[in-house]
């Protein structure tokens, strides 16, 4: 019974989490125009 009580104070608090972080929205700023490397860069030659 334990277990169940700590899992349901565990999920509200995840969804409380995800419900505020929603609300909150993106931080305002722009991206980088740089882009990120994706790939590991060959030998130089």
């Amino acid at each position: 019974m334990r277990a169940l009580v700590a899992a349901a104070i565990g999920l509200a608090a995840a969804l409380a989490l995800v419900l505020t972080v929603s609300a909150v929205g993106a931080p305002p700023g722009e991206t980088s125009p740089k882009p990120l490397l994706t790939t590991v860069p060959g030998p130089k030659r």
